[in-house]
């Protein structure tokens, strides 16, 4: 095994390049057997996100955009109450089982779970997080391509089972050129990735058995002791899951999320994706068959994970401070999983030179695309990614980022902002840390900084309307209040939300609200304008937004009124496939324009 490299930086951008060129190079092409997965699933959260997974998944096989002699499936989890990642886990196998029988006993399989609403990165929310567009690739690149990507040299090296991972997080890592990692033991196999304490309190930490070698490698094979999830840092020293760094250690390692540890000789191993041998996932698959239907949120990482290792104990079964709702049957079915689990192998590939990054919420996805200089150079990541606009000096290190987007030559987007399949005028001047998506802008229009501007096709009694969600980036669409009186608590762009829907000239009453009315939140709020055009749809919420920061009247009476809430409900998914596609045409045919010029 190779040493941990001397230029981690230069090694890990080579590694993630070369993982890049190989996909591309299978991108719409039949694949051998054994090169790649057998079965690439998704999970939905419900049946309007499983059709748009699949309209969806079905363009990019038409486009050519994935690899071809693969089965693509989307699995959705039962109507009913919220069911976690675990379950969602659990009822995928019993699809593959209904859908294969015996013969998944032969498949290398990748589970992406994307079954969320992405209320903290809602311009994701109407075709999923795993459909995010990333700012390099000519067709862009999504999520769902870059994993592909990433995890390209792993089924040819994989015993039949599954790969679980998560549609909101980036995996880069480096290792010797002769070296892969292997998923070929019994039981559970995780990655590790070296992280600071604090990291470590927002992730699960693994604490390994000791072992033996005198300096660090790129690669280790390494055994688990036990799995904590989401612990404090004094539970980090308590169960001795705290590593102290050599010194050339300590020089290389900075990553990602994960700040640099030059200054700090102790971190902890955490986790990312983990596999599955058949055996376990169909041992899994009985219990599940055997209890029937899940009522509560079972965590695959905190719930299968923490079971086990030989140091597991059933204690962490009872505690829930990491729960969002904890159901009566929580804490049973949490130690009904623990029996199933217990004495089960946690397995541990612990990568020296990697790299986790997370882009889950506004915060993160601007920060990576705008001014992380290091996921920049690892991936390639562009200002203009695919798009006609005018060139941002190279000299700037806090650009902004335009990703298959039509921008007039006399538009302006400051610093910081992303713009995304939109186009805009020539009298758009867009702010500092803004999110642009899915928008047509023609209007003369000034978006202040921290902006958040996502449109989206509605189909509603058969008509194609349009409805634009207008907030700001920092706005929490998940806080609620359970009653009428108390939605003074929440704040819409930085102004209480009572005076706001003074300013829109609207009533405090239930039927403001959509869905659960002891659960109030500017998620299920109805003040979101549809209109008849996508233009004007804009133009509306925009002044709607203008409104609140001038402090200045604007009537929201007349308008037809729906939360984002419902707005998802609504969706029209092929026709916002339409709206990029006519973009992806309109600069083919610029770039083609622009090449003859030029020839």
């Amino acid at each position: 095994m190779a040493a941990t490299s001397a230029l981690p930086g230069v090694s890990l951008r080579e590694a993630t390049q070369r993982r890049l060129r190989r996909f591309s190079e299978l991108r719409g092409k039949p694949v051998a057997a054994g090169e790649f997965w057998d079965i690439v699933a998704i999970t939905a959260a419900d049946d309007k996100q499983e059709l748009a997974y699949k309209q969806q998944l079905s363009e990019k096989l038409k486009k050519k955009e994935l690899p071809l002699g693969v089965q693509y499936h989307v699995f959705v989890d039962p109507a009913g109450a919220k069911i976690g990642n675990g379950g969602s886990t659990l009822c995928a196998l019993r699809c593959l089982e209904k859908l294969y029988g015996d013969e998944w006993n032969s498949f290398t399989i990748l589970l992406i779970h994307s079954g969320g609403y992405s209320q903290r990165l809602p311009n994701a929310s109407a075709l999923g997080k795993i459909f995010t567009a990333l700012p390099f690739g000519s067709p862009i690149y999504q999520m769902l391509e870059l994993k592909l990507a990433m995890y390209i040299d792993f089924p040819s090296h994989m015993n039949p089972g599954i790969l679980v991972t998560c549609a909101d997080d980036i995996e880069l890592y480096s290792i010797g050129e002769s070296e892969y990692i292997r998923f070929d033991k019994p039981g559970f196999t995780a990655l590790a990735h070296p992280s600071s304490l604090t990291v470590g309190t927002t992730h699960g930490v693994f604490v390994l058995e000791p072992f033996n070698y005198l300096e660090h490698r790129d690669l280790e094979y390494r055994s688990c002791h036990r799995f904590l999830h989401k612990p404090s840092i004094e539970k980090m020293y308590q169960f001795d899951a705290v590593c102290r760094a050599r010194n050339f250690f300590r020089q290389n390692f900075a990553g990602g999320d994960i700040p640099s540890l030059k200054l700090d000789p102790e971190y902890v191993y955490t986790d990312s994706l983990f596999y599955m041998d058949h055996k376990t996932a169909k041992k899994l698959l009985a219990f599940y068959e055997k209890i029937g239907t899940l009522n509560c949120e079972i965590d695959a990482y905190g719930d299968f994970l923490q079971a086990l290792g030989p140091g597991a104990t059933v204690e962490y079964t009872r505690n829930t401070s990491n729960v969002t709702k904890e159901e009566s049957e929580l804490v049973d079915m949490r130690q009904r999983i623990f029996h199933l689990l217990r004495g089960t192998s946690l397995n541990v590939v612990v990568l020296n030179n990697s790299k986790f990054y997370h882009i889950g919420t506004t915060e993160e996805y601007l920060f990576h695309f705008t001014s992380d200089s290091n996921l920049k150079s690892e991936l390639g990541l562009q200002s203009i990614a695919f798009s006609i606009f005018p060139a941002i000096p190279e000299c700037s290190s806090n650009k902004s980022c335009i990703i298959q987007s039509i921008l007039d030559s006399r538009s302006s987007v400051a610093p910081g902002s992303v713009v995304e399949y939109s186009r805009l005028g020539p009298d758009v001047s867009v702010g500092e840390n803004c999110i642009i998506s899915g928008s047509y802008i023609i209007t003369t229009a000034v978006l202040s900084a921290h902006s958040f501007v996502c449109s989206l096709s509605l189909k509603m009694n058969r008509h194609l309307k349009y409805s634009t969600m207008a907030c700001g980036v920092q706005d929490n669409l998940k806080k609620n209040v359970k009653t009428l009186s108390d939605i003074k608590l929440l704040q819409f762009f930085g102004v209480c939300f009572l005076s706001c829907l003074d300013i829109w000239n609207l009533k405090v009453t239930e039927e403001l609200f959509s869905g659960n009315k002891t659960c109030l939140s500017l998620w299920n709020a109805r003040i979101f304008p549809v209109c008849s055009s996508l233009s004007d749809s804009v133009t509306t919420s925009l002044k709607m937004l203008n409104a609140v920061q001038n402090k200045s009247a604007f009537s929201l009476n007349k308008y037809k009124l729906l939360s984002i809430e419902e707005m998802l409900f609504y969706k029209d998914v092929e026709d916002m496939i339409t709206y990029r596609e006519q973009i992806f045409l309109e600069i083919t045919l610029n770039r083609k324009q622009s090449d003859l010029e030029t020839s």
